[in-house]
């Protein structure tokens, strides 16, 4: 019996789908499904009942499968042992990340991970779309917002403040809002996510809120898409501070309202189950809070971000 074939065989269980085991371990349907018929053989019982609607455990499978889940893990856990004794970092990283932070921030520090870990692979998943841990084949995904799923596991990675950006050639051309209530006059670069345009602004100031609704030409569920038209000077946008970091520190675009705070968010490194975190999964968490850290920190030494954003 082939412990490949066991590992799709959990899949089948955690997901209740054969089709949706295939797409999590990026094999073709028929390919799990001949890996079950091999395991069920070998055993000479069915461990699921299927149905026109429906794949369940049978009798025999509730029996098999967490015994079978308890030796593989000691397996690998066996496995690991032996390449922490002799300080082998390797496997692949299958990661999901939003389209600004991963094409313009992430990715280049993950060719410095994989430098340093050359025996560790990656396959990315860039989009702004809701990751689905059974439908995408995904291992992990970096996402804006702390989870709400509770059977979802995840890392902090740190606080993540939001500005309101633009050129100084369009504060020059159209002049420069100073109060919320004075966006409505300008052209708002919005988000859009589900259908969903995101073009209602929330400020807080001395423990007042200001939900403010901007007119906006252009809207883009692709977030570098929105980053790049505030660049051009094509209007004023509402980004995460990581997003528009570079473009700060850089001088191309400026920071307006400042004495606003828009809603903060968290960066968090989720994983859809415990075995997911592997050790070069924790490694490439560490090296995300030291990075995001250094980002952070540069903002707060050229005046951009106040300090107290990184307790």
């Amino acid at each position: 019996m082939l412990l490949e074939d066991l590992h799709v065989v959990l899949k089948v269980a955690e997901f209740r789908s054969i089709t949706a085991a295939a797409t999590n371990l990026d094999m073709r349907t028929a390919t799990a499904s001949a890996a079950l018929k091999r395991v069920e053989a070998a055993l000479g019982v069915e461990l699921f009942i299927r149905t026109t609607r429906q794949l369940r455990l049978s009798s025999a499978g509730e029996r098999y499968i967490p015994q079978c889940e308890q030796a593989l893990s000691m397996l690998e856990s066996a496995k690991q042992n032996m390449k922490d004794d002799l300080d082998i970092v390797d496997g692949e990283l299958r990661l999901a990340v939003s389209s600004d932070l991963g094409r313009n921030i992430v990715l280049p520090w993950i060719d410095e991970f994989l430098a340093e870990y050359p025996k560790v692979s990656l396959r990315t998943h860039i989009s702004d779309s809701n990751i689905d841990f059974y439908r995408d084949s995904v291992d992990m995904a970096l996402r804006y917002g702390s989870p709400t799923d509770a059977n979802i596991y995840g890392f902090k990675i740190c606080n993540v403040p939001r500005f309101v950006c633009a050129t100084q050639e369009y504060i020059d051309k159209h002049g420069e809002p100073l109060h919320p209530h004075d966006l409505p006059c300008h052209n708002g670069l919005v988000y859009q996510l589900s259908d969903i345009i995101h073009d209602v602004w929330e400020f807080s100031k001395d423990g007042t809120d200001f939900k403010i609704k901007v007119s906006a030409n252009r809207a883009s569920n692709d977030g570098d898409l929105v980053r790049r038209w505030c660049v051009a000077g094509q209007g004023i946008a509402s980004k995460s501070g990581l997003d528009m970091s570079d473009d700060l520190l850089n001088d191309r675009v400026v920071r307006l309202l400042p004495d606003f705070e828009l809603k903060p968010t968290e960066l968090w490194l989720i994983f859809p189950s415990r075995q997911s975190i592997t050790p070069a999964a924790r490694l490439l968490r560490d090296m995300l809070k030291k990075k995001t850290a250094e980002v952070l920190s540069h903002l707060v030494d050229k005046g951009i971000l106040d300090k107290s954003v990184l307790l």
